[in-house]
């Protein structure tokens, strides 16, 4: 599925008789015709279309679209935006039902946050998609609300690299003092930490089943997660289990890490990127650069990496480049983040600007288009982090930035043109102030954001609160509403028993608001004016 600007359509439906004869389904530019029906689109802002009763011949019986076959009702809903789809689900009752049990809201949530795995691996089944998607939506903005500050102390020295695992509440921190520490992310207290490993680590990555952290020496120092432990991982080596091992291949220090379900990915500055088995725990791949590899974002088959001041984007079973972004950034290109679809591409540079890219497949070919661009900082871009629809960014300037890239990745089905052009450079939706030098990492998730640099200090900015705060603003303007519409009702309906005409418009006509109230305001000012004389 892509994503796209898009422009709303205009549906029609006209029906001629229905017939249940098996004829196969033809579709047209911009249409879907069945034996006596056709339905249509018209590129341009307008609404539904229904034929009026002079259309519409009085000997021809007439049909609405839920006589239609319900799998040609979910082929039709399955063109929809989820804003639209909502909207068709407040139309009937029938409706209702099938565009709320809608199989296109699994596929819009998980292209968006992928599957929503909770502690222990299982995914939620209490609700259905729609309620689980509409929740989300909700939820992510509330990074434009009120927020706390949680400061977490323990590092000795700059921490270089934070790592938010949300699925267990957990954050990895680690920096110039060679130790990673375990937080918990509900309470922000210290869990364990690790003997000091001997170098700077520059890189940390995590899931449920393993972390994996990088440092100067070349070592990727590895924890397998031990079964039955609250933590997941034993970092301080007192449980009987040998968890602990270390890979090395790598030549120089390693300065990115990433995992997904079968792999560890590696960049490092000797110009590699290095690919190995999570089963085996060998490297069973290496990609050559032409530069120092600063970062790297993995998504299914291929590989983005940031070496020098160019971008790459690798097909993993082919070992090949598929596409390069020559000079994306002047200076180096220090961070990189990629969409949960893998469709879009996020780059922060040395010149203090951050760049987005679409990679489009035509085939065997790899296309890499400019979206947008946006120029926040006035330091190096350190860290990026992406999650739908927030990009986070981690300067030099000490500041974070929050931009909003919803309307840049509006879901479109229909593959309309694209309406946004390279040349657009956007401001960011909010800066996040407060510190005084570098900040070297950045993470996001369940509504936090997660920060380090060069104070030693771990800041997590708690959003949690904003949903609740909009919660019950949204209850109380109801609650204010709905007592307003009472007072009006009981007003009516006291004038209507009485034979009254309505006494506040009879109010309203005599004293408007510019007219006769400021005419009595300055004649009393006058009055005691003379009064003081």
């Amino acid at each position: 599925m892509e994503f796209e600007c898009q422009e709303r359509a205009e549906v029609s439906i006209v029906g001629e008789g229905l017939s249940n004869q098996g004829a196969e389904l033809r579709i047209g530019d911009g249409s879907v015709e069945v034996p006596c029906v056709k339905l249509c689109y018209q590129q341009k802002k307008s609404t539904l279309v229904v034929p009026s009763d002079k259309d519409l011949s009085t000997n021809t019986p007439r049909y609405t679209i839920i006589d239609l076959p319900q799998a040609l009702i979910s082929e039709i809903l399955n063109c929809l935006d989820p804003k639209e789809l909502g909207l068709v689900s407040c139309v009937s009752t029938c409706l209702h039902r099938l565009a709320s049990e809608h199989h296109a809201w699994k596929g819009f949530y998980c292209e968006r946050w992928g599957l929503p795995v909770v502690f222990g691996g299982r995914t939620s089944e209490e609700r259905s998609w729609k309620e689980l998607f509409i929740e989300r939506e909700f939820r992510s903005k509330t990074f434009l609300g009120r927020h706390s500050i949680d400061t977490l102390y323990g590092h000795t020295e700059a921490v270089r690299t934070v790592f938010l695992l949300a699925s267990a509440k957990l954050i990895f921190t680690s920096g110039y003092d060679c130790v990673v520490r375990m937080w918990g992310m509900e309470e922000g207290l210290s869990i364990a930490a690790s003997k000091p490993l001997g170098c700077t680590i520059r890189a940390v990555a995590a899931d449920t089943k393993l972390l994996v952290a990088g440092g100067t020496d070349g070592f990727i120092h590895c924890w397998k997660a031990v079964d039955g432990l609250r933590n997941l991982f034993d970092l301080t080596g007192f449980q009987k289990e040998k968890t602990e091992f270390r890979l090395w291949e790598h030549e120089g220090p390693i300065t990115s890490l990433a995992l997904d379900m079968t792999s560890i990915f590696s960049g490092s500055w000797d110009m590699s990127v290095r690919i190995w088995d999570r089963s085996s725990f060998k490297c069973i791949k290496t990609l050559r650069h032409s530069d120092w590899v600063w970062g790297l974002a993995p998504h299914e088959t291929s590989i983005a990496c940031a070496a020098g001041s160019d971008v790459y984007i690798w097909d993993i079973s082919s070992e090949t480049p598929e596409a390069i972004i020559h000079d994306a950034h002047e200076g180096n290109t220090y961070s990189l983040a990629r969409s949960h679809s893998g469709d879009f591409l996020f780059t922060g540079g040395e010149d203090g600007g951050i760049k987005m890219f679409e990679i489009r497949k035509h085939g065997n070919e790899t296309s890499v288009v400019l979206i947008s661009q946006w120029m926040p900082h006035t330091g190096p871009v350190y860290s990026l982090s992406f999650e739908f629809p927030w990009l986070v960014s981690a300067s030099g300037d000490g500041k974070l930035a929050l931009i909003d890239v919803r309307k840049l990745l509006k879901t479109n089905r229909r593959g309309l043109p694209k309406r946004v052009s390279s040349r657009i450079v956007e401001p960011p939706q909010r800066m996040l102030h407060g510190f005084g030098s570098n900040l070297f990492s950045v993470d996001v998730g369940c509504d936090r954001i997660v920060c380090g640099g060069e104070e030693g200090v771990v800041r997590i900015w708690n959003f949690t609160q904003a949903l609740e705060i909009e919660r019950r603003a949204r209850a109380l303007k109801g609650m204010r509403l709905e007592n307003r519409m009472r007072r009006r009702r009981t007003q009516m309906e006291m004038n209507a028993k009485s034979g009254r005409p309505d006494q506040c418009s009879i109010a309203a006509h005599k004293n408007p608001v510019n007219g006769d109230r400021k005419r009595v305001w300055h004649t009393k000012r006058r009055a005691s004016g003379k009064a003081k004389a």
